[in-house]
């Protein structure tokens, strides 16, 4: 898929960029192929969907909420920075930082970060035990079952409320979520991704928000 219709797949669900925005969304592709090259943190033949199945579907949190200025985010588990990177875009105002257990992998999105001049953004290599900070929500994707998360990043939850909906975790998942939503089946809130993106990818992709 050549590049310009995948930015124009961002531009469909997010036409009020500004020029800013929209070159740094426009600048990933290549930085990605490039360092995809090097340190392999895309499965090969899933780099040319680069917009669609990581950019895109890392903007789905931004369609359940709206993050309030000023808010901190963690995102755990982060890879080569989705889906930090294209929140932190979106969100210039909101302060992210970004943690992996791989360095590697920190290595690349802190090499994509500064090469876009992301200043909101600040990338970890430590896993989510040792982070010690407290945030507004905490962001991950499918990095692992929702229960071993939840008491994972339960410590690194904010108490105090900025934003319009209580601080907790947003995750991106893909397939049958119900077993693992049912301890939280009362407070969890369970978002179909194809109600948000229409292309055909999201039919299975989904977005689980736990109030902590």
């Amino acid at each position: 898929m050549p590049q310009n219709n995948d930015m124009e797949l961002i531009l469909k669900y997010f036409p009020h960029l500004t020029e800013t925005q929209k070159s740094q969304f426009e600048a990933l592709y290549d930085l990605y192929v490039d360092w995809n090259s090097k340190i392999n943190v895309i499965s090969r033949k899933d780099i040319e969907n680069l917009y669609e199945h990581h950019v895109l579907h890392s903007l789905a949190i931004a369609e359940i909420i709206h993050f309030h200025t000023g808010s901190k985010i963690l995102d755990v588990g982060t890879g080569g920075g989705f889906p930090g990177i294209p929140l932190a875009i979106l969100f210039p105002e909101v302060n992210f930082v970004l943690i992996d257990s791989i360095g590697k992998k920190i290595k690349v999105g802190s090499a994509v970060a500064e090469a876009i001049g992301l200043k909101n953004i600040k990338l970890k290599h430590l896993r989510v035990q040792e982070e010690k900070d407290k945030y507004d929500f905490v962001v991950s994707r499918a990095v692992m079952p929702l229960d071993d998360l939840v008491k994972l990043v339960k410590k690194n939850v904010a108490t105090k409320q900025i934003n319009a909906i209580p601080n907790g975790l947003i995750c991106l998942k893909g397939g049958e979520l119900q077993h693992e939503i049912l301890p939280y089946k009362n407070i969890a809130e369970l978002y179909e991704v194809s109600n948000i993106f229409s292309e055909e990818f999201f039919k299975t992709k989904k977005a689980v928000y736990v109030p902590l």
